[in-house]
């Protein structure tokens, strides 16, 4: 989805893709410095793939040899859906360019991709939100597709006429999870890898996205946002009923596979999104802005699922968000404004683990 200044900082729609502050830029550092010295030692061997637009969400094939990513590519008009070799050569388009596509993941089999689009709708890019009640996300009408990994055999997955997205896969392969708004309300879901069998797994009124399984398929990550006073809760309904959400603060939770077990992880009142469960499915990582008292400096940390042992993993003064390590735990991808030499600039950038 296309990125925007967020109520928290800028995240981008439902994907929550993330653009800078409104600020200027600083002088790009050299390569020498992506890394910040003395505050970043959980990571090493930063090296940054893409330069140029919005490019984020990026996440591994299972061998670890490949990345899919949304991008705009400097110049198009929507997020479109790229892969490229581990070490960013071989980008290449697997998207059909149609409507506005989100959410990318590889199959672990690596012979299908899956990813969300609005071509069913209109082969044009969705209009922008109606922001006159307010700032807004859109809940445009994405379908969840399948395609070969070279992007051909485009098979719909998933469609209803409403917002279907933000859909992974398990570690086996045999089960996706996905958020819609089908239902009436924002919830997470489950359905076979044939798109048979949904069932639904959240059920507390407002926002859950952004789901995860861990690496044994037991458990899922999500991120939140359940408004619990009536005249909050009023508005969310309003806005779902214009397909639209007004972003407020997130919290982290986990789940059993099958939905039970439900329990927060995080309670701080700020924007944690993008989580995701480190090999061994005993800690988190994911993206915050907890730190900054103005709400718009997001940073990488790690937590246990009992909300102990939080630690901070990037230190750089704009955007970091959408971690993701290889299977074998050694490599984690991440988007980050810094290095960039234009307004905003969002890359994909990859490091060697080094643990917490």
């Amino acid at each position: 989805m296309k990125y925007a200044a967020l109520l928290f900082a800028s995240a981008l729609s439902l994907g929550l893709l993330v653009r800078a502050p409104e600020t200027a830029p600083t002088p790009a550092p050299t390569p020498a410095s992506l890394l910040r010295p003395g505050e970043e030692k959980h990571l090493a061997n930063l090296k940054q793939l893409t330069s140029g637009g919005q490019n984020a969400e990026a996440y591994w094939s299972a061998d670890g040899k490949r990345l899919i990513f949304q991008s705009d590519e400097g110049n198009l008009p929507c997020d479109q859906i790229f892969t490229m070799n581990a070490d960013g050569t071989d980008r290449r388009r697997v998207s059909n360019g149609e409507g506005k596509t989100t959410c990318s993941y590889f199959f672990p089999s690596g012979d299908r991709i899956l990813y969300a689009s609005t071509f069913r709708a209109s082969a044009a890019c969705p209009p922008p939100p109606d922001r006159s009640h307010g700032y807004v996300w859109a809940l445009d009408d994405y379908d969840i597709y399948t395609a070969k990994p070279d992007g051909s055999d485009i098979r719909p997955l998933f469609a209803s006429p409403a917002y279907d997205a933000e859909a992974t896969i398990s570690p086996d392969g045999k089960t996706i999870v996905f958020t819609s708004a089908r239902d009436g309300d924002l919830e997470i879901y489950t359905m076979n890898a044939d798109g048979s069998n949904v069932q639904r797994l959240t059920h507390t009124p407002g926002y859950d996205g952004g789901p995860f399984f861990s690496d044994d398929g037991k458990k899922i990550v999500y991120r939140a946002d359940h408004p619990t006073n009536p005249e909050d809760l009023a508005r969310y309904r309003e806005n779902l009923a214009r397909h639209a959400y007004a972003p407020r603060s997130l919290e982290i939770r986990v789940m059993n596979a099958d939905g039970s077990n439900d329990h927060a992880v995080t309670s701080n009142g700020a924007a944690n999104f993008a989580p995701y469960f480190l090999p061994g499915a005993k800690e988190i990582i994911f993206s915050s802005n907890m730190d900054d008292p103005k709400r718009r400096d997001f940073e990488l940390y790690t937590i246990r699922e009992d909300g102990t042992h939080l630690t901070r993993i990037t230190f750089s003064p704009d955007f970091d968000g959408f971690p993701m390590l290889t299977r074998d735990g050694r490599k984690l991808v991440f988007a980050s404004n810094r290095n960039g030499r234009q307004p905003h600039e969002t890359n994909i950038f990859v490091a060697d683990w080094l643990g917490d």
